[in-house]
């Protein structure tokens, strides 16, 4: 048995999707939910039974209505979705083959998929639209398989991913915080659909990093697509991959007993102490910042623990990384005001908000 599976112990392990490897890319600096994610933890039980539920998931009536735009998009053979590919990417011709791979039998569907994205791949002037498709894509020695809503091979070669979201584009303009959930969600199938085409010995670069975003635009159902580019997306989440299949180098220094095992019983609910638990998830040091909220079941616990240790204030992640690991809105006023001292790499930045400091006064008399 390995470390990630003495980590899990008991547990079953938890499946990847799209939405969780997606939420890798959101906090690549995260010791604890690097591990409890490469352990296969379902983080969702863990902060249940610690008495810190996150709200996460989608209303009935959210994925209704996602469900309803996605059909409007896919109607007719995705003759809409066709409308819209030549638009945003200059789409030559009047009409594509279309290839339905969810009517394929699950067990066939991955199969099925390498077959066809490898023929397209050798047939470079057939224009195809492939519906749910199922790529796979290697999380910590373990094979995930995921499902992009479309992925658009065009003329001369190149494939694109498209992802259908229901959130709308209100006068051009969509929130930005559901747009960076769907840019890092399409990353991950961006990269999956590389490693397929490496695998089967194309070129992986041939799988465009502009993904298709589509959209209802304003208060109808009528769909937008815009591209949006993912290239950054990608780079996080390479190296959050790469950083999780060496996951023993985060758990040196740990107790080689430390287990996250959630102990379930007969009914698959966890029976291990709430105690024990939590004082075994707290020895993996966490990177909590505002942002975690939308992004991780364990928002809540670290979220405590971080105002147990005094830390209320947290700036967001972006602002914190911009400047220069300053974490707290105590440490950025007393970096301005001269009463903190700079860390390592920090000088530059307390100059800036001395700076910063001095012209608000300057303002204010």
């Amino acid at each position: 048995m390995n470390r990630l599976d003495a980590l899990r112990g008991t547990t079953p392990q938890q499946p990847h999707d799209a939405r969780a490897i997606a939420a890798l890319a959101a906090n690549p600096g995260c010791t604890r939910r690097a591990l409890l994610d490469g352990a296969g933890i379902d983080k969702d039980a863990a902060a249940r039974h610690l008495g810190f539920p996150a709200p996460f998931g989608q209303s009935p009536f959210a994925i209704t209505r996602g469900n309803a735009f996605e059909s409007v998009v896919k109607a007719d053979g995705c003759a809409e979705l066709l409308r819209m590919l030549r638009e945003v990417l200059g789409l030559p011709v009047a009409e594509v083959a279309y290839h339905d791979v969810e009517n394929v039998g699950a067990h066939l569907r991955h199969t099925h998929t390498r077959t066809l994205i490898d023929r397209a791949a050798r047939e470079e002037d057939a224009g195809t639209l492939y519906d749910h498709p199922l790529l796979s894509l290697e999380i910590a020695g373990h094979t995930a398989y995921l499902e992009p809503d479309v992925v658009a091979f065009q003329l001369g070669g190149r494939f694109h991913i498209v992802e259908i979201k229901s959130f709308a584009v209100i006068d051009g303009q969509a929130d930005p915080a559901s747009v960076a959930a769907a840019a890092r969600q399409a990353a991950v199938y961006v990269l999956a659909l590389r490693r397929l085409l490496a695998e089967l010995g194309h070129d992986p670069l041939r799988v465009a990093h502009d993904v298709v975003l589509v959209c209802p635009e304003n208060f109808a159902n009528r769909p937008i697509a815009t591209l949006v580019d993912v290239r950054r997306q990608l780079a996080v989440l390479e190296r959050q991959l790469a950083r999780m299949t060496t996951l023993d180098r985060l758990l040196d220094g740990l107790p080689d007993d430390l287990s996250f095992d959630l102990l379930p019983g007969e009914d698959g609910l966890p029976t291990r102490p709430v105690a024990e638990l939590a004082d075994a998830i707290r020895r993996a040091s966490a990177r909590y910042a505002p942002d975690c909220l939308s992004t991780c079941d364990l928002c809540f616990f670290c979220r405590d623990e971080a105002r147990q240790e005094g830390a209320s204030d947290l700036l967001g992640r972006q602002v914190r990384d911009e400047l220069g690991g300053v974490a707290s809105v105590d440490e950025a006023l007393g970096l301005a005001e001269g009463t903190y001292s700079p860390g390592p790499g920090q000088e530059e930045i307390a100059r800036l908000l001395r700076n910063a400091e001095r012209l608000r006064r300057e303002c204010l008399t």
